[in-house]
C-alpha cells in the first residue's frame, strides 16, 4: 500500500467489525481509540505464514501495553519483550509465559532486575557492564545463574531506518569494539549465564533490502562474538523496525517479498545453529495499523483564510500525528469518519487545518488536509494509530488524562481501557491542611 494523504473520502459511515464508529463513540465517548481484534490477528497470522518457522516473534509492549491488546497477539502466538516493571506484569496477566519474555532497556531499576530473576524470565537484554555486574550481585544473593544477552552496539550503521540505533555513540548497548576487548567477561560474573546476542538497529524501516542486510550482519556480529568470548549462542535477537507506511509517498512492506530474502538468511543460520533460539521483536509493526483515534469536531472557524476544525482530541493522545521525529510536519492518514458522509459518493474537498484543545500552536493533529466540508459534531479518525499513542504521549497536559480505548473483537466491542475522568486525576494528589499554609504565610 502507498499511504496518500489527503482526500480519503470514502462512501457511508465508517465501521470496524460491522459495528459503526458512530455507534461506538456515542457509546464510549470521544477522544477514543478503537482498535480492530481481527487486524492484530491477521498481521501475527500473515508474519507465521510468511516467515520461517524458526524465527519467533516478540511483541514489543512499548508500542501499545494495553493488556488486552497483549493478550490478543499472544493468542496468536507472540512472545512478549518488555522495558518496565509494570510492562512485566501486564505479560504475565496476559498469560505470556516466563520463558517467552525478554526484558531490554538501558535504565533497569534493581527491582526490576531483581523482579527477572525472581520471574525466571528467558533473558535479561544487558546494556552496560555496571548493569551485569548488578545481575550478577543480585543473582549470587538468590544462589541462581541469571540468564543474559548482550545487547551490543555494533560499529556498522544502516541507511533507510526513520530512527537509528547503531554505528553512532548511544545510551544503548555496549559498543561492539569494548566487547570484543573484555576477555574474560564469561568467566568475570560467575553467577550470569550469558546466552547470547541482541542487536537492534532502527525502526521505521520501509525497505526490504535494508532489513535482509541488517540481519546478515547482526548474525555474523553474533558468531564473532560469541567465538571471540567464548560463549554459546543459544539466543540472537535481530530486533526489528519493520516499517509502517504513515505518510505521503511512503510504502509499505512487501512481506511476501521480504520474506522470500530473509527466509534464506534465516535457514543458514538456524542450519549452522540449530540450537539457538532466533528472535524478532515487533512493536509498531503489529500494532499500528489496527488502530483509529476517532476525535470529534467541536468547532469550525477560519483564520486569516485557512479553515480549522477544533476537536475535543489532540496531541496530548496521539505526539506521533504531531510530526516528532521529522523535520518536516506531516499529516497521518486522516478521513471523515461519519456526519457529513451520506453514503450518496464522494464530497468535494477543501484544506482544513485540524487541531485539538490544548493551549499551545503544536497541538495539530493535520494540517491543510484535503476533507469534505466538515461541522461541528463530525467524527474525524486519525488511522494507523494502533501504536505510540496515549502512553508515548502527555496524556495528563492540561489534565485532560487517558481517553478510552476499545478493542472490537468476534464482532464485539470490548472497552479496555477506562477514560480517566477528573475525579481520577485529583485522587493522587494530596491537599496539606490549612495550617501549613498559615505557616507558609507568616514568614
Amino acid at each position: 500500500m502507498t499511504i496518500t494523504t489527503g482526500a480519503d473520502v470514502r462512501e457511508g459511515p465508517a465501521t470496524v467489525q460491522g459495528i459503526p464508529v458512530a455507534e461506538l463513540a456515542r457509546t464510549y465517548g470521544t477522544p477514543l481509540f478503537v482498535y480492530d481484534g481481527d487486524a492484530l490477528a491477521g498481521r501475527m497470522r500473515a508474519l507465521r505464514e510468511a516467515f520461517d518457522e524458526r524465527l519467533q516473534i516478540f511483541y514489543s509492549l512499548k508500542a501499545n501495553p494495553n493488556i488486552a491488546v497483549c493478550a490478543l497477539l499472544h493468542a496468536h502466538g507472540a512472545r512478549a519483550e518488555v522495558s518496565s516493571m509494570t510492562e512485566l506484569l501486564t505479560a504475565r496477566r496476559a498469560g505470556v509465559a516466563p520463558e517467552d519474555i525478554l526484558f531490554l532497556g538501558p535504565g533497569k531499576s534493581r527491582a526490576e532486575l531483581a523482579a527477572c530473576l525472581d520471574e525466571n524470565i528467558a533473558a535479561v537484554v544487558c546494556e552496560s557492564l555496571q548493569e551485569l555486574a548488578w545481575i550478577d550481585e543480585l543473582a549470587r544473593e538468590r544462589g541462581v545463574r541469571a540468564p543474559v544477552v548482550l545487547r551490543v552496539n555494533p560499529a556498522f550503521s544502516i541507511k533507510g531506518s526513520g530512527l537509528t540505533m547503531g554505528g553512532k555513540p548511544r545510551q544503548f548497548g555496549m559498543d561492539e569494539a569494548q566487547l570484543l576487548a573484555e576477555k574474560g567477561l564469561v568467566e568475570r560474573y560467575e553467577h550470569v549465564h550469558i546466552r547470547g546476542v541482541q542487536v537492534y538497529m532502527g525502526t521505521r524501516i520501509l525497505t526490504e533490502a535494508t532489513i535482509v542486510r541488517n540481519t546478515e550482519q547482526i548474525f555474523e556480529l553474533a558468531e564473532r562474538l560469541s567465538a571471540t568470548l567464548g560463549f554459546a549462542l543459544e539466543l540472537v535477537d535481530i530486533g526489528g523496525g519493520l516499517g509502517v507506511a504513515y505518510f505521503d509517498g511512503e510504502h509499505d512492506l512487501d512481506l511476501t517479498a521480504l520474506a522470500g530474502d530473509l527466509n534464506p538468511v534465516i535457514a543458514r543460520f538456524a542450519d549452522a545453529h540449530p540450537g539457538t533460539r532466533l528472535v524478532m521483536e515487533l512493536g509498531r509493526y503489529l500494532t499500528a495499523e489496527s488502530g483509529t483515534y476517532v476525535v470529534r469536531v467541536r468547532y469550525v472557524k477560519t483564520s486569516l483564510g485557512e479553515r480549522f476544525a477544533v476537536t475535543d482530541g489532540g496531541t496530548h493522545h496521539h505526539m506521533a500525528a504531531v510530526g516528532i521525529g521529522s523535520f518536516v510536519k506531516r499529516n497521518f492518514p486522516l478521513r471523515l469518519l461519519s456526519g457529513s458522509l451520506d453514503g450518496t459518493g464522494p464530497e468535494p474537498t477543501e484544506a482544513w487545518n485540524v487541531t485539538g484543545p490544548l493551549c499551545t500552536p503544536n497541538d495539530t493533529l493535520a494540517k491543510k488536509a484535503q476533507l469534505p466540508p466538515l461541522r461541528p459534531g463530525d467524527l474525524l479518525g486519525v488511522e494507523r494509530s494502533g501504536a505510540y499513542g496515549p502512553t508515548a504521549s502527555p496524556v495528563h497536559f492540561l489534565s485532560h488524562g487517558y481517553p478510552a480505548e476499545v478493542l472490537v473483537a468476534d464482532g464485539r466491542a470490548h472497552l479496555i481501557r477506562e477514560a480517566d475522568r477528573p475525579d481520577d486525576l485529583l485522587r493522587k494528589q494530596h491537599l496539606p491542611a490549612a495550617a501549613a499554609f498559615r505557616r507558609a504565610a507568616t514568614h
